[in-house]
């Protein structure tokens, strides 16, 4: 196998089992406070406690992307290319976060420069993951970094992101949607269904009545979004929910013809919007 790159991807990409144990792939955990207590989104982290807690914080959780020193750090070790996932620049700082730390380790090795590229993922969860497992077959089938980075880049340009939401909790607290429109959602069973613009921002992409009523209206979406579907790899991830997780994927077994569908539990930043309930769908 080849050994000269590494995949470094912020903590809002779930890592499989299987990619957990292959060497390439790390994580850069972002950390996440509530009500003055921080929890670090790695190996560690208690999903469960997690999301206890943030159902009884009366101001809701905050995050903190990694810093540039922690991209730094990721960058080190014998792989000459290293490529760099993030959460979108849309959404966090850790792009900007990212590119720093590159610059940085690039000035403080003069004499043995590495080749980096950070990827602005405009996705989230396991929409990131996705991104790796494309430079991951890129780079085993041979390619340069330079020809890697290209056909990566077109790749982000054509991935589609959804997801549903089970509850607006979350954004209610942090300011992204107010307390009467949730309310309403809330009173009506109305679940939304939430997408990625192709800037990585998020837009309200329709809605469904019950989570299986939504859950089915999503993947109908994404069949819709996705051509030549026997060469893409889908991935779904789910907030403590795995029932759910397998509806969406029995869905798009019946409905499309893709050629893997990966299924993971959320990391601790997908989780904090999420919710419990929550499912997000990445092609």
């Amino acid at each position: 196998m080849n050994n000269t790159y590494k995949i470094v991807i912020d903590s809002s990409g779930e890592l499989p089992e299987e990619l957990k144990c292959d060497s390439h792939f790390s994580n850069v955990p972002l950390s996440i406070d509530i009500d003055g207590e921080t929890f670090i989104d790695d190996e560690n982290f208690d999903q469960i406690d997690f999301l206890s807690r943030v159902k009884e914080s009366p101001s809701g959780p905050k995050s903190a992307c990694p810093s540039p020193d922690s991209y730094m750090r990721a960058c080190e070790g014998e792989a000459q290319n290293v490529y760099i996932i993030t959460l979108s620049g849309e959404l966090s700082g850790s792009y900007n976060s990212a590119v720093l730390g590159a610059e940085l380790y690039n000035e403080e090795h003069l004499d043995n420069p590495k080749n980096i590229h950070v990827f602005n993922s405009k996705s989230a969860s396991i929409g990131e993951t996705l991104i790796g497992l494309k430079v991951q077959e890129f780079e085993e089938a041979g390619y340069t970094f330079e020809e890697v980075v290209k056909r990566v880049e077109k790749h982000i340009n054509s991935m589609h992101t959804f997801f549903v939401l089970d509850t607006l909790e979350t954004f209610v607290k942090t300011g992204r949607i107010s307390s009467l429109k949730a309310g309403i959602v809330s009173t009506l069973n109305i679940k939304p269904i939430m997408a990625s613009t192709e800037e990585g921002a998020i837009y309200n992409a329709g809605q469904g009545r019950g989570s299986k009523g939504a859950i089915s209206k999503m993947i109908e979406k994404v069949i819709s979004a996705t051509s030549n579907q026997e060469d893409k790899t889908i991935a779904i991830s789910h907030c403590n929910c795995p029932e759910r997780a397998d509806f969406a994927k029995k869905k798009l077994e019946d409905l499309g013809n893709f050629k893997d569908i990966i299924v993971v539990n959320m990391s601790g930043l997908s989780s904090m919007y999420a919710n419990q309930g929550g499912v997000i769908v990445a092609v």
